[in-house]
């Protein structure tokens, strides 16, 4: 469901994208606003679901995690038992960032964050030792070229 946005829940969301740890004085200022409507409107927008929550992006570099891994996963399998197996898996372990299922000949892909190509080894082989899985491939990537968690805000067309 769309919830109903004007220009300012716009601008808002805008600025709580781009650092969401700043005052809601600033907040309010960079918008063209004062910090109460500006409030008032976060919480609205909060109780919607359209801001989910706050939270930081941490440098996986600056941790120690300098591998990512595309993984992408065939199975033969899709009866709701295995599927929910697999979620499972996927849920107890950090190093999975993000998980899709697919349309077309890749059911799934997984984004995988870990320190070096050992460590996805391991994830690897743990993964398999729960769920059977027909294929997998890993994708190294070599370099991030972009890298965001800021959704387009432009108004909907139509």
């Amino acid at each position: 469901m769309t919830v109903r946005l004007d220009d300012l829940d716009r601008k808002i969301l805008a600025e709580l994208q781009e650092d969401a740890g700043r005052s809601l004085d600033d907040i309010a200022q960079r918008v063209g606003s004062s910090k109460t409507p500006v409030w008032n409107r976060i919480r609205k927008m909060k109780e919607a679901g359209v801001i989910r929550r706050q939270t930081v992006i941490l440098d996986p570099e600056a941790l120690g995690l300098e591998a990512c891994f595309f993984v992408l996963i065939r199975t033969s399998e899709h009866e709701a038992e295995w599927q929910r197996r697999f979620l499972q898996a996927l849920l107890r372990r950090p190093e999975v960032l993000e998980a899709h299922r697919l349309a077309g000949d890749i059911d799934y892909i997984l984004k995988v964050r870990v320190r070096n190509a050992r460590a996805y080894d391991t994830f690897y082989q743990a993964l398999i030792s729960e769920v059977r899985i027909y294929n997998v491939t890993a994708l190294l990537s070599m370099e991030e070229i972009k890298s965001t968690t800021l959704l387009p805000l432009a108004r909907p067309e139509g």
